[in-house]
């Protein structure tokens, strides 16, 4: 018996390899087949399932590219509506893979065909629980897509949930190995853990949404504080998991190609094309193209491509560094976005060695930042979370918090005319924050390098946990 957690950071998203006896299955897949076939080759076993816990928001499944790959058979949960071929599974319902056994458990609540998977080895014991996004370690699956059901709330789906959990999971034993399907850093919850694996037992006894007092409207009222609104692709990802996608094969044959310095500079002076550079923020903040939008593939770059870019079908130009050009498509395409028209050939060098114009953001240090704080003209930007502003921020008359993920929609809250030093948790961020700014006409910006984190160690004024924004 194998179980492999394959683990995204980028998408903090865990994808399962589960073989006995030649044959294998693969629970929840990213967009990227290659790498669950090469697997599978490597024990030399057939791929005879694809499970999904779920139709996914925050990223395209991999289910059909690696079906039509491999013959395998997609299964779902009950009640998930797809314009393609699959087995929904009826509660219960038991699958074999070689000498084991996997129960579909059907837990409804973060959607309505939501499923946890319950591994049962060789000898019949219960061994471990894939419980995709009804369970985290140290929260459970935010119900924040409702609106994708005609008459369903998200409180309707919320105490589902915690039907589900008190009914379905937390009668099962404590020594069970937890696989879920995200860890810290995912938007499907508030609270998750560092670690990606652990055991029921001890999310029984820890998880704040797993205790044992807890009411259904207690519970509804502390999964729903502060879940904010889903971003746009999400609704655009649960369709193309829906109704199906173009391989990525076909993506990368169409995107995956350089285009020479004067047609890339043509194309972009369309009015609907967006240039997109995901090299490092300090590359970035030293030289790039003007009106550029900064995500950084050393970074959280997909979520932040579908937070920042509202329409999924978006015409991209990539600036990237040499060799990640098929990296930064495929990982577009894992959010669904497949409209990448290519890549700059020769990248920035090629740009600057035609001497055509460039852009620049300042940048300093936090001991640097320290010298300017005090004056009465230095006005400085948060743009990290709000629960980040809320444990740490930095006191001052002059301080302007506004997180990254509503920029677009609150920018007009600041000064155009001002100079604004922008730090984040640790200088990704705030790079990002920048490059919107200074397309949208900002030229006063400094960058704070290291962010926060390098704040700290400074004499600068930090208030914790005061929840003001």
């Amino acid at each position: 018996m194998i179980i492999e957690q394959i683990y995204t950071k980028c998408l903090a998203q865990g994808a399962y390899y589960i073989e006995s006896d030649g044959e294998a299955a693969i629970i929840d897949p990213l967009r990227s087949p290659t790498p669950y076939i090469m697997r599978a080759k490597k024990d030399k076993a057939k791929i005879k399932y694809v499970f999904e816990t779920h139709i996914h928001a925050d990223f395209v499944s991999g289910h059909l590219d690696l079906a039509k790959k491999t013959g395998a058979t997609i299964v779902f949960g009950p009640n998930a509506k797809t314009q393609y071929n699959c087995h929904n599974a009826l509660d219960g319902e038991i699958f074999k893979i070689g000498k084991l056994q996997l129960k579909v458990i059907h837990t409804p609540g973060h959607t309505l065909e939501s499923v946890s998977y319950l591994l049962i080895d060789p000898a019949g014991n219960n061994h471990a629980l894939f419980s995709g996004d009804t369970l985290f370690l140290g929260d459970v699956g935010i119900p924040d897509v409702a609106q994708q059901y005609k008459g369903m709330t998200k409180e309707n789906l919320a105490e589902m949930l915690f039907d589900s959990l008190r009914y379905k999971i937390m009668p099962l034993e404590d020594h069970l190995i937890l696989y879920p399907a995200h860890g810290a850093g995912s938007a499907c919850g508030k609270n998750m853990s560092k670690e990606t694996i652990g055991y029921l037992g001890d999310q029984k006894r820890s998880n704040y949404a797993l205790r044992a007092d807890m009411s259904k409207e207690e519970f509804v009222n502390e999964v729903l504080t502060g879940i904010g609104t889903p971003p746009p692709y999400f609704i655009e990802n649960i369709m193309l998991n829906k109704t199906g996608y173009t391989d990525l094969d076909i993506i990368l044959s169409k995107s995956n190609s350089a285009i020479p310095l004067k047609l890339f500079e043509t194309l972009t002076q369309k009015k609907d094309t967006l240039v997109l550079d995901s090299r490092t923020q300090q590359e970035f903040v030293k030289e790039h193209i003007p009106g550029a939008l900064f995500i950084g593939l050393n970074g959280s770059f997909a979520p932040w491509v579908g937070a920042l870019i509202a329409d999924i079908n978006q015409p991209i130009l990539l600036v990237v560094s040499e060799g990640r050009s098929e990296e930064a498509i495929t990982r577009l395409a894992r959010v669904g976005y497949d409209n990448c028209l290519g890549y700059l050939e020769g990248g920035m060098s090629a740009w600057i060695g035609a001497g055509k114009t460039t852009a620049q953001i300042t940048s300093i240090s936090a001991k640097e930042f320290e010298l300017a704080f005090n004056s009465s003209s230095t006005t400085v930007l948060d743009v990290r979370k709000d629960a980040e502003y809320n444990t740490a921020h930095l006191v001052g008359a002059h301080i302007k918090h506004l997180s990254l993920d509503s920029i677009y929609k609150k920018f007009h809250e600041i000064d155009s005319k001002k100079t604004y030093y922008i730090y984040c948790g640790g200088g990704y961020r705030s790079v990002i924050a920048a490059s919107i700014l200074k397309a949208k006409g900002f030229s006063g910006l400094v960058d704070i390098a290291g962010g926060f984190a390098a704040i700290k160690n400074t004499r600068l004024p930090i208030d914790n946990g005061r929840c003001e924004a």
